[in-house]
């Protein structure tokens, strides 16, 4: 049973790997899932879905005014992402706008849309996807840039959000063996072999292990949380190795 001020939670990027499964964690703990994205979800998907292009700030508003009308959002999850890796060397200005476009502004545009009714009722979550790539990663200066930006906004929420009973946090995922994951690096390849090489755990993180970290930072129980980065990577972000 879901406690708090209400069961309406918004999850951006929610049709697959891990928003689909956040979205199906929180569907079953007895929330409302709003998803907001591009791609239509599964049939089955547990939750409401509002089309929106997050890369485009007027569409952003349509959805966001929708929602808001409709569902009393006191919850939001913000993991729409897109990494688009370029090296250094070859890292063009419009790849890096549309990566920091999809992570950062959309992130900021849907809590400055969301605030307003969290403070109303003195109750609000806010989680943002993080990545392992804000320790740094190659060929990742957009994205990695992106996710750094995205913590900052996080711990700025924290501190300006606190006193009306709004909370703000941050996950970083480490590799998360995804379909996304995949195309790039195929079960039994190199590549997938040199990124569990990199896990002290010695596996990939599955979108289960993500989505249990965010139910926990969105609940009661973690009110006390706020302005954190919680590295959900198998130790894969620590140094001494």
């Amino acid at each position: 049973m879901v406690e708090g001020d209400s069961s309406d939670v918004l999850v951006t990027g929610a049709a697959g790997g891990i928003g689909l499964a956040i979205t199906h964690r929180l569907s079953s703990a007895g929330y409302r899932v709003v998803a907001v994205g591009r791609s239509e979800p599964e049939p089955e998907f547990p939750g409401d879905f509002v089309r929106c292009d997050l890369a485009d700030p007027a569409d952003t508003a349509r959805a966001l005014d929708a929602i808001t009308t409709r569902y009393a959002v006191r919850r939001v999850v913000h993991n729409a992402g897109i990494a688009e890796p370029q090296s250094i060397d070859d890292l063009d200005l419009a790849t890096a706008r549309l990566v920091w476009d999809v992570n950062v502004r959309a992130a900021i545009q849907i809590v400055q849309s969301l605030v307003p009714g969290m403070r109303a009722r003195r109750f609000g979550r806010i989680v943002n996807i993080a990545s392992r790539a804000i320790y740094g990663a190659r060929d990742r200066t957009a994205y990695a840039s992106a996710k750094s930006a995205l913590v900052g906004c996080t711990r700025a929420w924290a501190l300006e959000l606190a006193a009306d009973g709004i909370t703000s946090n941050a996950v970083a995922p480490g590799p998360i063996g995804t379909e996304l994951f995949h195309r790039s690096r195929p079960p039994g390849s190199e590549a997938e072999r040199r990124a569990i090489a990199s896990i002290p755990v010695g596996r990939l993180g599955t979108p289960d292990d993500v989505a249990a970290a965010v139910a926990f930072l969105l609940s009661d129980e973690a009110a006390f949380i706020t302005g954190h980065v919680l590295d959900v990577d198998g130790g894969s972000s620590l140094g001494g190795r």
